[in-house]
C-alpha cells in the first residue's frame, strides 16, 4: 500500500510540469489540471491522473500544488477548487504571485476552507533545476502542520529553507529574483561591452572563473549568448512580472536600477523577447545600439 500523500498539481507550466514528473518518478500519486487541456498528456503513460476542473483533479488530494500565473489566477482556481477539497487537506501556493496577493489568497482559502493549512512556498530555481529536483523551495506558515507537504517536498527540490508566517517566503523570493533580474542586465550589458572591444563570451567567463565573481548563473547566460540559444528557462515575461510586483511592494522606496530594467525589459517584451529566456535581452540590447 503506497504511504505517500496523495498530490495534485494545479498548473503543468514548465515548473508545474516538472513537480509532476519528479513525484510520478518517485511512486506519488498524482493529479493534475490545467488550463490548456493537451498540457501534461505527454505524463499520463507515467500515471498522472488528468482532470477537467480544479475540483476534480483535488478531490482525493491531500497535498495541493498550484503553480499558476500570478494572484488573479490563484484566486480564480481556489474558489474552483474549494467545494471538492478534503477538509484537512494541505495547499502550497509555488508560484511567485506577490505579497498583497498571497494575503488575498490565504484570506479567501480560510474563508472557503477554514480546516486547511496554507503554505506559501515559492522556489529558487528555474526549468532545468526544477526538472532535475534541484530547486530550492521557500516555505513559510504552520510548519508543524505540513509532514505530507515536506515529503512532497523532499521529492522536488534539493532542500526547503522556512520563514516563519506565511507570506514571508514571497517577500524573500521577491528579494531573491531582484538580484537575478540586476545581475542578468549587467551580464548582457557587460557582454555587450565585451562584444564590442572583440572579447567573447567565453573569454570574459574564463577572466571571471576562479575568482568571487564567478558565479554560475554567469556562465550559464554566457553559455546562453555564445549558442545564440534562448529557449527559455524563465521566459523574460515572467521575470518583469516580479519585476514589477517588487517594484509594487517596496514603495514608497525606490529601487531606481530595478525600476530601469523593468521599463527596457517592458520594451523587449513588446518587440517580441516576451516568451525566450530572460537572456535574450542581450539581443534586445544588441538590435538598438
Amino acid at each position: 500500500m503506497n504511504s505517500l500523500p496523495e498530490v495534485t498539481v494545479l498548473g503543468l507550466g514548465a515548473m508545474g510540469h516538472a513537480f509532476a514528473s519528479n513525484l510520478l518518478k518517485k511512486g506519488f500519486t498524482v493529479n493534475a489540471w490545467n488550463r490548456s487541456a493537451e498540457r501534461g498528456s505527454d505524463l499520463v503513460s507515467s500515471g498522472l491522473k488528468l482532470h477537467s476542473t480544479p475540483q476534480q483533479a483535488v478531490a482525493s488530494a491531500d497535498v495541493i500544488i498550484s503553480v499558476l500565473a500570478d494572484g488573479e489566477v490563484t484566486l480564480e482556481v481556489i474558489k474552483q477548487m474549494s467545494p471538492g477539497c478534503k477538509k484537512n487537506a494541505i495547499y502550497c501556493q509555488m508560484g511567485t504571485i506577490g505579497i498583497q496577493e498571497t494575503t488575498n489568497v490565504i484570506h479567501t482559502l480560510k474563508q472557503l476552507q477554514p480546516a486547511m493549512v496554507f503554505i506559501d512556498a515559492p522556489v529558487s530555481g528555474t526549468k532545468a533545476p526544477a526538472e532535475n529536483a534541484q530547486v530550492l523551495i521557500l516555505a513559510s506558515g504552520q510548519r508543524d502542520k505540513c509532514a505530507a507537504a515536506e515529503t512532497v517536498f523532499s521529492a522536488i527540490s534539493r532542500g526547503t529553507q522556512w520563514f516563519g508566517e506565511a507570506g514571508n517566503s514571497q517577500k524573500m523570493k521577491l528579494v531573491l529574483n531582484s538580484w537575478l533580474i540586476t545581475m542578468m542586465q549587467g551580464v548582457a550589458e557587460s557582454m555587450q561591452l565585451a562584444k564590442q572591444f572583440g572579447f567573447t563570451p567565453e573569454q570574459f567567463w574564463n577572466a571571471l572563473d576562479g575568482g568571487p565573481l564567478a558565479a554560475p548563473y554567469v556562465k550559464v547566460k554566457l553559455d546562453a549568448i555564445a549558442k545564440n540559444d534562448f529557449a527559455p528557462q524563465m521566459q523574460l515575461q515572467h521575470a518583469l512580472k516580479d519585476a514589477k510586483l517588487a517594484l509594487a511592494s517596496a514603495e514608497p522606496m525606490a529601487l531606481p536600477v530595478l525600476d530601469r530594467i523593468s521599463e527596457v525589459w517592458e520594451q523587449a517584451a513588446a518587440d517580441g523577447f516576451a516568451h525566450q529566456d530572460l537572456s535574450s535581452v542581450y539581443v534586445w540590447l544588441d538590435k538598438n545600439k
